[in-house]
């Protein structure tokens, strides 16, 4: 049986662009399986303010990752893909985490290399290449035999106030070139260009993805934001509502939730048990 691990592998090197969809609970990461898309990704600021309320600046814990993931794992049938963060603080965390996420059924994950408090007001900067490095062959290590996809998160073209990057090209095709070494599989580098990252497909061993719109050339695209942030906003603008008129205005109660809790198969599954125990069906 091919695992999500070799599926998505499979998928980069059929060398077919795709799109992992932005997927921050069970329930969306069905719903993108559904439409169509290939694969899922359950980015680090989607699950952070969703699910705990709480910033993407490394005060969310891989733990709280890990747990979300493996939910939405579990629900679907095409890979996800999860922003990992730094991966914990050290190399055995990486290694550990690698771990986690594999038991987890996570197909794929990305690490980066800014320093933690990351995204913040913090003049951080980003880890030596040297350190990153024993990161990601920890989390090779940690992977094991199994074919979970490592993508190596550069943010050198990724300036403040959010990024902790300098903006050299040279420097994050360095980077690129010795993560390639340490056995990351793919590379993402955010804050890019279209032509920064046809200048980084052109120098690196390993495919580049990108994080949000698709690029042209690029391997696949990992498209966050739009799912949580509009779920986010429709409920306020819902709770507004309800709070200044005592009502909802809705077209419909989402005609299709049956479909993707399953909802009938359930059904038939209990009454299927009631019928051959002698128990009423309804």
């Amino acid at each position: 049986m091919t695992s999500p691990a070799q599926k998505l592998r499979a998928m980069i090197d059929a060398k077919e662009h795709f799109i992992a969809a932005d997927a921050y609970s069970a329930l969306t990461g069905r719903i993108v399986e559904k439409v169509g898309f290939k694969a899922a990704y359950i980015g680090g600021h989607a699950c952070s303010a969703f699910h705990y309320a709480v910033p993407d600046n490394g005060i969310f814990s891989q733990v709280e990752q890990i747990e979300q993931s493996g939910r939405i794992a579990a629900a679907i049938n095409i890979p996800l893909i999860a922003d990992a963060d730094t991966l914990g603080e050290t190399v055995a965390d990486a290694y550990h985490f690698a771990r986690r996420y594999v038991r987890a059924g996570v197909a794929g994950i990305h690490v980066e290399d800014e320093v933690n408090p990351k995204h913040s007001r913090f003049d951080n900067g980003l880890c030596s290449t040297a350190d990153m490095q024993f990161r990601l062959e920890a989390c090779a290590r940690g992977r094991g035999d199994d074919a979970m996809v490592i993508i190596a998160r550069c943010d050198e073209l990724y300036p403040g106030p959010i990024g902790g990057g300098g903006g050299s090209m040279e420097e994050a095709i360095a980077r690129g070139k010795a993560y390639a070494e340490a056995g990351a599989d793919v590379m993402v580098y955010p804050g890019t260009t279209p032509a920064m990252n046809a200048a980084l497909i052109e120098a690196l061993p390993i495919p580049v993805c990108v994080l949000g719109p698709v690029v042209p050339g690029t391997a696949f695209a990992l498209h966050t934001g739009w799912g949580w942030m509009g779920a986010a906003e429709l409920h306020l603008d819902r709770a507004t509502e309800l709070m200044e008129t005592g009502k909802v205005t809705m077209t419909s109660m989402f005609p299709r939730k049956g479909e993707f809790i399953e909802q009938a198969f359930y059904d038939e599954l209990i009454a299927e048990w009631a019928r051959k125990t002698g128990r009423a069906v309804r």
